[in-house]
């Protein structure tokens, strides 16, 4: 085992050039202090005053207090829903053990990950055997992409009961905010959270902008701080306990676009070109850290993908995130493999010497 000093000698390697820029910010936008962190308080310092129950508040905690992250306030979780998004045959080619959903229940132990995030069929078929060894997460509702042409709306794959019987802890659900079906999904998966609080289970809301009009001039606002930070608001708005979002890439969406309501002191104030800034922006729209902010660990890439995991774990986590949930970077590759970039994620999240800029 690594001492502390050397992990983040580690983790300053894998960073490369980018090491000092990311590691010695410190932000002059939004006031660290005047976010809510994460810490092992999160649970009775954000819910125990809220309308979630007692109930809800166990299924946080066993989220919470779950695998190399417990009782930290950070989360890492492993999401392996890519087998309808993206299509099993594109998702699991590169590491096929993964067409059998034990082995990515297996993973997600193997790597101390703090929950499993996967299918109503995956984590079905699994339940009897590892519900009770590792917190489910289920995605109700995906984007199919068998359609031709391609369409990007969700629709439910099962519901919350049935959720709850396999034994999981949270439901997960994606809104394409900014689509032509958004608002049916906003009305579905609000409703869906509700029956989720109200059985007892915790709720996790992938937060993704999706319209073609988005991409303006040769720049995709898709990524947008203040777009993905709007996002996050509508997110929590229908009482997400957790906030999945990605990385914010540029800003300016909205006045690049031209539509919609801004305020210069977003662009001025609040945000700077800093990826840490930008991530920062995300958090605040989380009710200012109050509803936890995980980022996506994005698309394998190959070579690159430990060295884009690291850089991805510390911007969010000075930024005041609350951890990864990151797939395809871990599961595209050796189970062997796909642990140690797990682990050295967490080890992000577990260093005192990476703290809030």
């Amino acid at each position: 085992m690594m001492t502390a000093n050397q992990t983040i000698d580690k983790i300053a390697s894998l960073l490369g050039d980018d090491a000092s820029k990311l590691l010695d910010h410190t932000s002059k936008t939004v006031d660290k202090d005047s976010l809510y962190t994460p810490g092992p308080g999160r649970i009775d310092d954000i819910f125990a005053m809220s309308n979630r129950s007692p109930q809800v508040m166990r299924s946080l905690a066993a989220l919470y207090g779950h695998g190399r992250l417990a009782n930290t306030g950070y989360l890492s979780i492993l999401p392996v829903d890519q087998g309808i998004e993206h299509s099993a045959g594109s998702a699991f080619a590169p590491n096929p053990i993964y067409f059998d959903p034990e082995n990515i229940v297996k993973l997600a132990i193997q790597a101390g990950c703090n929950a499993v995030a996967s299918t109503f069929g995956g984590l079905a078929l699994m339940s009897r055997k590892y519900a009770h060894k590792i917190p489910f997460l289920v995605k109700i509702n995906h984007n199919e992409l068998l359609t031709y042409p391609n369409k990007y709306d969700q629709i439910m794959f099962g519901s919350v009961h049935q959720a709850w019987e396999l034994g999981a802890v949270a439901v997960g659900a994606t809104i394409y905010f900014g689509s032509e079906e958004s608002n049916r999904q906003i009305v579905e998966v609000a409703q869906a959270f509700e029956e989720a609080h109200d059985l007892g289970m915790a709720t996790v809301l992938w937060c993704y902008t999706r319209n073609e009009n988005f991409k303006q001039n040769g720049t995709d606002y898709h990524a947008s701080a203040d777009l993905t930070g709007q996002a996050n608001h509508l997110g929590v708005t229908i009482q997400a306990d957790v906030i999945k979002q990605k990385l914010p890439t540029s800003n300016g969406g909205y006045k690049n676009i031209k539509f919609g309501k801004s305020h210069p002191d977003m662009y001025d104030k609040l945000t700077s070109e800093h990826p840490i800034d930008l991530c920062r922006y995300q958090v605040l729209n989380c009710y200012a850290g109050r509803v936890a902010l995980i980022n996506s660990g994005g698309e394998s890439k190959g070579a690159s993908d430990m060295q884009e995991a690291v850089r991805t774990a510390v911007i969010n986590k000075r930024a005041g995130g609350s951890g990864l949930i990151l797939g395809r970077k871990a599961f595209q590759r050796p189970f062997k493999d796909g642990v140690e970039l797990l682990n050295t994620v967490q080890d992000v999240y577990l260093n005192e010497d990476i703290n809030l800029a």
